[in-house]
């Protein structure tokens, strides 16, 4: 009977200490889950509040319709930039606001901008007659010192973005001959930073530029351009919560 009564003691403190021990392994792995979430997240951890963006890049296009025509371009430039906010919203719209400046030492533009006589002197009715613009090569260097992006920092590995900015460009000749060597030039851009490694990410984006003299001169005719681009990112600063991540603790 002793032995029984025993028995019978231990199995209700098993089944008594059942509940507290599976309410505490499910907590631990609420929590587990919860921390591979946060340190899992490239975009999280690396697209912090205060972190610092340091990125090279290159793109080119050409022009679309509602301006001059027949134009391709090429630049490629240094990108700094801060991430100035905490992250808000939910769910697939989570994200941080960054605000950025291009330094862009490399500017070529191909387009009609040479004039050549077409029967100056000769016209009759009916003659077109004037001057017409030859494909010429020009050469020039811009800066961007507004460009804000929303960076969305929920995926694992992916964080898309969304960008507006501007800047001006200079070149060696005005484009088109007769207008302006300076013009401005308001873009927005749609794209992806692919992270291969906490703080380190690959951009891919697609970007509508126009670039016009703003009135400084006439005539100003304008470009319009699409453009896809490609570029490599160094995150720099501070860490998620202030501490460094299981990622960074174990390189």
């Amino acid at each position: 009977m002793k032995v029984a009564a025993l028995a019978f003691l231990l199995t209700a403190f098993a089944f008594a200490q059942n509940p507290s021990d599976s309410s505490q392994s499910t907590a631990a792995s609420d929590k587990s889950k919860k921390k591979t979430t946060i340190t899992e997240s490239l975009p999280a951890s690396s697209l912090v509040k205060g972190a610092w963006d340091f990125g090279v890049w290159g793109q080119g296009g050409h022009s679309v319709s509602g301006g001059i025509s027949n134009t391709s371009l090429g630049d490629a430039g240094f990108r700094i930039g801060k991430v100035l906010t905490e992250e808000h919203l939910g769910g697939w719209a989570r994200g941080n606001l960054e605000y950025a400046i291009d330094l862009i030492p490399l500017y070529v533009l191909s387009g009609p901008f040479q004039p050549v006589p077409t029967g100056v002197g000769t016209c009759v009715i009916g003659v077109k007659c004037g001057v017409a613009f030859a494909q010429q090569t020009v050469y020039g260097g811009a800066f961007n010192p507004f460009i804000a992006r929303w960076n969305f920092t929920s995926g694992k590995r992916l964080a898309p973005f969304l960008e507006l900015g501007g800047g001006v460009l200079f070149t060696n000749h005005d484009i088109p001959f007769g207008s302006s060597n300076v013009n401005f030039t308001p873009q927005a851009a749609i794209g992806i930073n692919i992270f291969t490694r906490e703080r380190r990410a690959i951009s891919l984006d697609f970007r509508y530029e126009h670039i016009s003299n703003a009135g400084l001169a006439k005539p100003n005719p304008g470009i319009n351009t699409l453009q896809g681009g490609i570029g490599y990112h160094w995150f720099k600063g501070p860490v998620l919560g202030g501490r460094q991540s299981p990622l960074q603790s174990s390189r």
